[in-house]
């Protein structure tokens, strides 16, 4: 059972922040960009993803939401952008969306539809596939980056030896989460803000860059890797603060 964060005596007048994490991280990932909004006094929620898949993902992460007393602004890292969509979609306390380095899907789109028809990904031929037993019986697969591969693909301007921590303790996603299309769109109802990192090489920046186009989103780019949220918490931290400020000031 959610309950509520207890906020008390922070950020008065400010909205929560409510954090999604994608594929191949966890919330820890949020770490540095945490350190700088709570000095700034935002009350802050990391929500665990499950990553099985956006519709199972984004009820989980809705129900989070749906336990906070007042305004959100929610920010999502890649995958996390796709649950995000969905999840924020009719939900009256939400108030501004951030993408970073994120997927902002249209209905009927997936994350891997998405990176086919834009080039550029090196991802797909960075995964390894782990089956795992399901509960009727059968066997789904799950996605993880290569180790030995993490690094360049994911974190390439992460210091190496956090890097390879990354890579030791990522978090697999189900194949089923990055095929899945959603169903909902709540950047068409709620204003959005994306930051567009210019060295990825999971989610390509042009690719980026069109979804922020479509989605009418306010848009700042940043000379960064896939991991910029580990690499250069500051500018992230900013960018949400610029979105809570806009929306809820």
């Amino acid at each position: 059972m959610n309950t509520a964060p207890d906020t008390s005596g922070q950020g008065a007048g400010l909205p929560t922040i409510v954090l999604v994490h994608g594929a191949f991280a966890d919330s820890s990932s949020w770490h540095g960009v945490i350190a700088h909004l709570k000095r700034r006094g935002y009350p802050v929620m990391a929500v665990a993803n499950p990553l099985r898949g956006v519709q199972q993902d984004a009820a989980y992460v809705r129900s989070v939401v749906d336990t906070v007393a007042g305004p959100v602004v929610m920010a999502a890292h890649s995958y996390g952008g796709a649950v995000m969509t969905e999840a924020a979609d009719g939900a009256a306390n939400v108030k501004a969306l951030v993408y970073v380095a994120s997927i902002s899907p249209e209905v009927g789109e997936s994350v891997v539809g998405l990176i086919m028809e834009h080039p550029g990904s090196q991802l797909g031929t960075s995964i390894k596939m782990v089956p795992f037993p399901l509960a009727d019986g059968g066997t789904a697969m799950d996605q993880y980056i290569q180790q030995d591969k993490y690094p360049a693909v994911f974190a390439a301007d992460v210091a190496p030896d956090v890097a390879e921590l990354m890579a030791v303790t990522q978090r697999p996603a189900a194949e089923s989460a990055q095929t899945g299309a959603v169903t909902k769109v709540a950047w068409k109802t709620i204003p959005s803000w994306t930051l567009v990192t210019t060295q990825d090489r999971g989610i390509p920046p042009e690719l980026q860059r069109f979804m922020a186009q479509r989605a009418g989103s306010t848009t700042v780019e940043i000379d960064a890797s896939h991991a910029v949220a580990v690499s250069q918490p500051g500018p992230v931290a900013d960018l949400i603060d610029t979105a809570a400020r806009a929306t809820t000031g």
